[in-house]
């Protein structure tokens, strides 16, 4: 076996229950099956299985591509763009944004900034940040018709129109999509640069070794044959019927398997050059496994904490990269697995990224199939965007958002918590340090407190990713929004309504869709200054 990172593992006495589940996997023949495209690894009925597995032969399937994506990257370097910004939710941006944060850019190759946000105050950060006329625009979306990326294509497209004319417009965008989208013909219409068709048989959250993650990472520079050979070699290794040698499936065995034993909140731990990691985790993990009352419940960019306060009911999971400075690291995860079980996974260095990548993707599927969850749908995300829909419509008859009746203190949210339940700030925020900084602060204080486990995400965001366990997943999740005033709109060209207006239809959208699903969910609102507003908070508990 020629496994790229080496993992350590310190289960204590789940020993024996994790060597049923290898045991079990091996008995039903899972890892062959898998392989074979046995829908029933997960379910009867073949929808959404049988067109969705193409993310397993990807590594190769994609080192073919090598070639065109590297001169693909070499002309926008010598057309003279400085700049890429990414448009695309969910799985078609927290790949590139893992990659981004992780490996950054080549010297003499452009910046790259992802845009996964509709709050005017995000889109301004990159209108300030970058030169029009030296800016790649890169469209990203599977369906291409989801409302965020369209929206901002269309308010892009018009500012480059007026910075370059209108023939010239076409040529600073790029898009990946599917075949036969409605951003295909697009594309094709307005005289795009060039669109990548993707495999339509890829899911959005198994899409980062796909165009939707390997164009974005030629255009940092990335060594793209030393990335996706390693992540040749993870898949190789998945490929061993053994469950127990196969690192993929034993990750897999060891999160379903703990998670069916009460530890399903997945504590993810990481070297600081990795931190980005737990964005593309939690969607994977979220979207894929938090559906039908069952779910393993990512933690990710958690606070350190006393070790009193981390909760009996984690499996942790450490991402340690070797050279990093892991002083800190260390000492909390071997503090931890005194305690708690653990599972060590070493990279040599960002380039292993490409194997994590795949080994995650395959460790998913196979807790999936423990868990008995289909890994490859998301029953409940289009109900949060009909749900939007409904809010917009409600505001161009009426002038208003509808009124949504919640909760809106801290103590009278927590006063609802008990053993194994979690808290998921929801913040409809700018994703700038300071906030950054004081959200830190609140998880902190609020998990010294209360004692139960954080995590968060920034809206819109964290509905193409954290959103299905949120409202799929169980019951145990305690849901506090936070949204901001916006100060400076930004206008929507040919839409009914404006990015400020759109983002408080997608707070107010999923914060009805959470209510009415029974969950214990509030909001609080922060007016103009949300990282003091945060800290005050903090200090409160």
């Amino acid at each position: 076996m020629a496994e790229v990172t080496r993992a350590v593992e310190t289960l204590g006495d789940y020993h024996s229950l994790v060597k049923s589940a290898l045991d079990e996997l091996d008995s039903a023949h899972v890892v062959s099956r898998i392989w074979e495209g046995d829908h029933r690894v997960w379910s009867e009925d073949p929808r959404e299985i049988g067109d969705r597995l193409g993310w397993l032969t990807l590594p190769r399937d994609m080192g073919k591509q090598i070639d065109l994506l590297s001169n693909f990257a070499s002309e926008v370097r010598e057309a003279g763009f400085t700049n890429v910004v990414l448009l695309g939710m969910g799985g078609s941006s927290l790949g590139p944004e893992v990659l981004r944060r992780t490996l950054g850019s080549a010297p003499g190759f452009p910046q790259l900034r992802v845009l996964d946000s509709t709050l005017p105050a995000w889109i301004d950060a990159v209108n300030q940040a970058i030169d029009l006329s030296r800016t790649l625009f890169l469209v990203s979306s599977k369906s291409g018709t989801t409302i965020e990326s369209n929206t901002l294509s269309s308010y892009f497209m018009r500012r480059v129109a007026d910075a370059v004319g209108e023939k010239a417009a076409g040529q600073s965008f790029v898009a990946v999509t599917d075949p036969g989208t409605p951003l295909q013909a697009l594309g094709a219409d307005e005289g795009f640069r060039r669109v990548f068709a993707n495999s339509p048989e890829i899911g959005g959250r198994y899409s980062v070794l796909s165009y939707f993650g390997m164009v974005p990472a030629a255009l940092l520079g990335l060594d793209l044959q030393d990335f996706l050979r390693r992540a040749v070699l993870m898949e190789q290794d998945c490929k061993v019927t053994s469950a127990g040698a196969n690192p993929g499936a034993r990750l897999g065995a060891i999160m379903g398997s703990l998670a069916h034993h009460g530890r399903d909140k997945l504590t993810l731990i990481t070297s600081p050059a990795l931190d980005g990691f737990g964005l593309w985790v939690e969607q994977l993990l979220a979207e894929s496994l938090g559906k039908s009352g069952r779910g393993i419940i990512p933690v990710a960019g958690e606070p350190p904490l006393p070790l009193e306060r981390y909760s009996s009911d984690r499996l942790i999971v450490y991402l340690r990269l070797q050279g990093d400075d892991n002083t800190i690291s260390d000492s909390v995860v071997r503090n931890l697995s005194a305690s708690h079980p653990s599972v060590q996974l070493e990279l040599t260095d960002r380039a292993d990224l490409g194997a994590e990548f795949y080994r995650w993707e395959f460790a998913t599927a196979v807790a999936g199939s423990i868990l008995g969850v289909h890994p490859f749908d998301q029953p409940n995300v289009q109900g949060a965007k009909d749900k939007t829909d409904l809010v917009l419509q409600h505001l161009a008859d009426t002038g208003e958002l509808p009124r949504v009746d919640a909760v809106d203190s801290v103590e009278s949210l927590m006063s609802r918590a008990l053993p194994g339940d979690y808290l998921a700030i929801l913040a409809y925020l700018p994703d700038n340090p300071e906030v950054c900084q004081a959200m830190t602060q609140f998880r902190k204080r609020l998990t010294e407190r209360y004692g139960i486990p954080t995590t968060a995400g920034f809206g819109p965001r964290y509905l193409h990713s954290t959103g299905q366990l949120h409202k799929g997943g169980p019951n145990s999740g305690i849901f506090l929004q936070f949204t901001v005033d916006h100060t400076a709109d930004v206008p929507a060209p040919a839409r009914p309504y404006s990015f400020g207006s759109l983002a408080d239809a997608q707070s107010t959208g999923d914060l009805q869709a959470l209510l009415e699903l029974g969950r214990r969910a509030g909001r609080i609102h922060l007016g103009s200054d949300p990282a003091s507003c945060i800290m005050e908070l903090a200090a409160q508990i």
